[in-house]
C-alpha cells in the first residue's frame, strides 16, 4: 500500500514538473503580433463614430492593435494573434474597402461583434443600447461617405 502512494505523489510530482517544462518550452514557439502601417481608413461621419470603433473594434479589426500583456504568454498569444488575423482578414479599418459596410452593420445589429470572449477582458468595448445605435447610425453614414471614395 506504501508503494502505491509513493509511486501516485512521484507520478503527480512528475506530470508537474512536465507540464511546467512543457509550458516554458511553447514560449519560444514564435508569434507574430504586428501592426502594420495605415494605409486607408473610411471616410468617418464623426470623430465620435471614429471613437466607438476605436474602443469596439480596432483591437482586432485595424493594424493599430493594442498588444495586451497576456498576447505574450503561449498559449494565450496563439489565440490572441489568431484573432487578430482573423479580423483583419474581415474587416480592416486601417486597409478600409467600401465592401466591408454592410457586413459591420449586420454583426452588430445581431450582437455578434465584439466577441463575447473579447469582452470578458475588455468590458469597456460593451456599448449600451444608446451607443450602439449611435454606432450603426455612424457607420451607415461614413460607409455612404466612403462609398463616394471608390
Amino acid at each position: 500500500m506504501k508503494e502505491q502512494i509513493k509511486f501516485s505523489k512521484n507520478m503527480g510530482r512528475n506530470l508537474v514538473v512536465l507540464l511546467a517544462a512543457i509550458l516554458i518550452l511553447i514560449q519560444f514557439i514564435p508569434v507574430q503580433k504586428t501592426n502594420p502601417p495605415l494605409l486607408r481608413e473610411p471616410n468617418w461621419d464623426s470623430q465620435k463614430t471614429r471613437n466607438y470603433a476605436v474602443r469596439v473594434c480596432f483591437d482586432c479589426h485595424s493594424n493599430q492593435t493594442v498588444w495586451p500583456f497576456y498576447s505574450k504568454v503561449a498559449p494565450i498569444s496563439w489565440f490572441v494573434a489568431g484573432h487578430v488575423n482573423e479580423g483583419r482578414e474581415n474587416l480592416n479599418f486601417s486597409e478600409w474597402k467600401a465592401k466591408f459596410g454592410k457586413d459591420i452593420i449586420e454583426e452588430l445589429e445581431e450582437k455578434e461583434m465584439p466577441l463575447k470572449s473579447y469582452l470578458l477582458l475588455h468590458p469597456s468595448a460593451k456599448l449600451n443600447d444608446t451607443e450602439l445605435t449611435e454606432f450603426i447610425e455612424g457607420l451607415k453614414k461614413t460607409i455612404a461617405y466612403s462609398q463616394n471614395d471608390f
